[in-house]
């Protein structure tokens, strides 16, 4: 096999392997990647129609990708919105999403209705994006039960959004959240959360927007 074939096939194959990925923002830079690629290929074997092809579609992709590194630093592109345990959406979300809950909160087994827990909804316009459950733990202390981004949004931050933009805190009394020990794959850290054992825990002092509100847009 010549190199020139087997630029043709590592194209080809990394074309296809996008179209597996579930996160939007990876799909499209693997995509384009491989649009590149197969453009220059093409080129080569003067194979112009595919040539085209592949500079539109790369075109495309760019155009999206910078769309969506735009949202990633937007605080608008997000809502929170607080929903009652026992709704049925949420119910549903948390159905569906059960196995992949799973692997990055392994102790997560439900949620109850109780008057010091609060149950919210992560949204990206009319999509849910997530879910955050947070228990009154006392001492000025929420603990927070679930925290979790479907893997299509897991490159977009929103927990950003929602731990240091959203203004989730207000009216709670808290001053500090602490995650449950020992999450999979906690992203924490840049978020400004430091080490509390085996969890992480967060100093909100500061953090939550005068006029925040739960949903995110300012109070009038």
């Amino acid at each position: 096999m010549s190199w020139l074939d087997a630029l043709g096939w590592f194209g080809s194959a990394l074309l296809v392997f996008s179209l597996l990925q579930a996160r939007i923002l990876r799909l499209r830079v693997l995509n384009t990647v491989a649009c590149l690629i197969l453009t220059v290929f093409n080129a080569l074997i003067g194979v112009w129609p595919m040539v085209a092809m592949n500079v539109v579609l790369a075109a495309i992709n760019l155009w999206f990708i910078a769309t969506m590194l735009r949202e990633k630093g937007d605080a608008d592109a997000f809502r929170v919105i607080e929903v009652e345990e026992d709704d049925a959406y949420f119910q549903h979300f948390l159905d569906v999403q059960a196995a992949d809950i799973a692997k990055f909160n392994p102790g997560f087994v439900g949620v109850t209705e109780s008057a010091s827990r609060y149950a919210y909804l992560v949204l990206h316009g009319h999509e849910t994006v997530g879910v955050v459950v947070v228990r009154d733990a006392g001492g000025g202390v929420g603990q927070i039960e679930l925290d979790y981004v479907t893997e299509r949004y897991r490159d977009f931050t929103p927990g950003e959004f929602v731990w240091r933009h959203s203004g989730l805190f207000a009216g709670h009394g808290w001053r500090t959240v602490r995650t449950p020990d020992d999450m999979v794959g906690a992203y924490y850290e840049r978020l400004g959360f430091r080490r509390d054992g085996a969890a992480w825990a967060l100093d909100i002092a500061g953090i939550t927007r005068p006029g925040d509100s739960l949903d995110g847009s300012a109070r009038a």
